[in-house]
């Protein structure tokens, strides 16, 4: 027996794979079996922001399946309303999710597209907001500067030091 499943889109790109947005998708599962079609707006136009959408939405689409979550995706314009213009299937979907950054770090929210997208697909809009990926922590090894004991240089010899030149 198969009960009713919803189709939500999601649209995302930089907090893609963010635990808030994770979080947010699992607990709408809660309320009834669904399935996710994440659109992803390319970074870029042309072909090398369509290339680096492909990979984004590759690496989105397989941590949000590793968390048990069932997606689909597809890179979409680079303009986020273009976007959501050319995925929406009022046929298809029953709701919208939109995972930005904060305010102030948000484009998208600079354009209010989550009250745009609102209006043109006519359903209920879910507004996530994530924090933005942290970098990788990169160590570094700084190399010592040499000591230089100056006039006193002489001197070294009783510490066992020598000044490198």
């Amino acid at each position: 027996m198969t009960g009713w499943e919803f189709s939500v889109l999601v649209i995302a790109n930089v907090t893609a794979t963010s635990d808030e947005l994770i979080r947010a998708l699992k607990q709408r599962t809660e309320r009834g079996a669904c399935r996710f079609t994440l659109v992803l707006p390319a970074p870029g136009g042309g072909k090398v922001g369509r290339d680096a959408g492909r990979r984004a939405l590759d690496a989105a689409l397989e941590r949000l399946r590793a968390e048990g979550l069932e997606v689909s995706g597809r890179v979409g314009d680079h303009d986020p309303i273009g976007a959501v213009h050319d995925a929406w299937d009022p046929m298809k979907y029953d709701e919208v999710v939109i995972s930005t950054l904060p305010t102030g770090a948000s484009k998208w929210l600079q354009v209010d597209l989550p009250h745009r997208v609102e209006k043109l697909t006519g359903v209920q809009v879910t507004h996530v907001v994530a924090e933005p990926p942290r970098p990788e922590a990169r160590v570094e090894r700084v190399e010592r500067a040499a000591e230089d004991y100056g006039v006193l240089s002489p001197l070294s010899a009783i510490t066992g030091k020598r000044p490198e030149r």
